[in-house]
């Protein structure tokens, strides 16, 4: 049987060998350098300024470019608008003042008691004998109002009707967050545009934070040069910092949202007319931008709120993970679902730390200060500011109640069952009508859903990052 001739037995030598003659061509003149100001990729996740451009990009590129930035702002706004009404009821349920004594009126003790005991029995047993059975008392002896020197009534409780300002909503009519979105709604004096109070200052300065925050935390990376071999992994606090720095660079804008949506909605009562107005007035009245960043209720709280907000999302799942189970070495591209259950657990946990110091950074920011006029707010706010954090802490838990929403004792009719002439149900005596640590810890159950559901997201949804909108619940 033959076999096919090997292909080494067909190949033939070529003819002539390879020349490499260079073309006679006239020298041209060498390329100038690329410019060295090319704009470079970007290493953070900026979802806004990541995109990048070189200096050679086609005009239809430009125009995609800054296509591309509008989509975002405008996704980014219809995120924001979707759970501002959310962020409004919790703000308010955070500065509103709940005194305990908010049933009590002027002691009944001072009702006319001279007046009363120069009464003769005869008058007594007169009015007794000619009233029908089942019918109160026919006389009321009421306590004269307090008036100032300009002969106004002096507002002794904040549960008077009479003495409520119109554009303050009746305090503890609303427990939850919905229930003062929906108690805002439908008061006269806000109505259905009120959820939304301050919504394009709130999208700034999410939209601001989302970009300055990765580009100071690659400012204080490049001090720290990495390791030419082996795995480097970088320090837990420098996210912490670069939040605190950020926070800080943002807190007028913060201010400006929180006094934004605490104001009135009645255009007679409003101290400010919009975000720039509003900036403009603190900056002139309250010590300029000086005092807008550095007075003590105002820089304290700011450094302690972002702080441990960014300790509780950075710093403490990294310390709950090795503890779950799941191995040593846990993190978000090995084990995605174990690190979102820390994340979770982590954000829960550290809501008992960070919604105190939130509730009381609201009600300092709410605070006006030097020579501004006080705010006028929807809802009711302590009369008397507060000297501190401490003081805020303090007084929240010594003088406030948290039994919400506030029951009016009813009153029994004479004969009725089980009670005499006159008689008044007791206010329920539960532990929370003598503590203010529920208005400390307003919005909780709010903050518990979002984490729930981002913990959900994650889980379902990958690795990627999918808290955008409801981290900031």
């Amino acid at each position: 049987m033959s076999t096919s001739p090997s292909l080494r037995d067909l190949y033939s030598p070529p003819s002539h060998s390879w020349t490499f003659v260079p073309p006679n061509v006239a020298p041209s003149k060498p390329n100038p350098p690329n410019p060295s100001y090319q704009w470079s990729a970007r290493s953070s996740s900026s979802p806004i300024l990541g995109l990048s451009l070189d200096a050679g990009t086609p005009p239809t590129h430009i125009a995609v470019f800054f296509r591309s930035i509008v989509a975002s702002a405008l996704m980014h706004y219809s995120s924001t608008a979707l759970a501002m009404p959310l962020e409004v009821g919790k703000l308010l349920l955070q500065i509103q003042w709940v005194p305990r004594d908010a049933l009590s009126t002027p002691s009944d003790t001072e009702e006319h008691g001279d007046d009363e005991e120069d009464l003769s029995d005869i008058t007594n047993e007169e009015d007794s004998y000619f009233v029908e059975p089942g019918v109160g008392p026919i006389h009321k002896y009421p306590a004269p109002k307090l008036v100032d020197d300009d002969g106004y009534v002096v507002r002794t409780s904040v549960m008077e009707e009479g003495t409520r300002p119109e554009y303050i909503i009746p305090v503890g009519t609303a427990k939850s967050t919905w229930a003062m979105v929906t108690r805002l709604v439908s008061f006269r004096g806000e109505g259905w545009f009120s959820p939304w109070k301050g919504l394009f200052t709130t999208c700034v300065h999410d939209i601001l934070l989302l970009n300055i925050q990765p580009s100071v935390d690659n400012v204080l990376s490049s001090f720290f040069p990495t390791p030419s071999h082996g795995f480097y992994r970088p320090p837990l606090w420098l996210p912490v910092v670069s939040h605190i720095i950020t926070g800080f660079i943002l807190s007028p804008l913060d201010l400006v949202r929180t006094r934004l949506i605490a104001q009135s909605s009645m255009p007679r009562y409003k101290n400010y007319a919009g975000p720039f107005d509003a900036l403009s007035q603190i900056i002139l009245h309250e010590g300029g931008l000086k005092g807008t960043y550095f007075h003590p209720h105002l820089f304290f709280p700011t450094i302690l709120d972002t702080g441990l907000r960014a300790f509780t999302h950075v710093v403490l799942p990294s310390l709950i993970a090795p503890h779950l189970g799941f191995g040593p070495h846990i993190a978000a591209d090995t084990h995605p679902i174990a690190w979102a259950f820390a994340e979770v657990l982590g954000g829960c946990l550290g809501l008992l730390v960070t919604l105190p110091v939130e509730t009381v950074r609201r009600r300092l920011q709410v605070q006006t200060r030097g020579a501004a006029k006080p705010l006028r707010t929807c809802v009711e706010t302590r009369p008397v500011p507060y000297n501190g954090v401490v003081d805020a802490l303090w007084h929240i838990l010594t003088e406030e109640r948290s039994d919400l929403p506030i029951r009016r004792p009813r009153k029994q009719k004479k004969g009725g069952p089980g009670g005499s002439e006159g008689d008044e149900e007791e206010e329920s005596d539960s532990w929370l009508r003598h503590t203010g640590i529920g208005q400390l810890y307003r919005g909780l159950g709010m903050r518990l859903t979002a984490n729930t559901i981002v913990f959900l997201l994650a889980s379902f949804g990958g690795a990627e990052e999918v808290d955008g909108g409801w981290a900031e619940l």
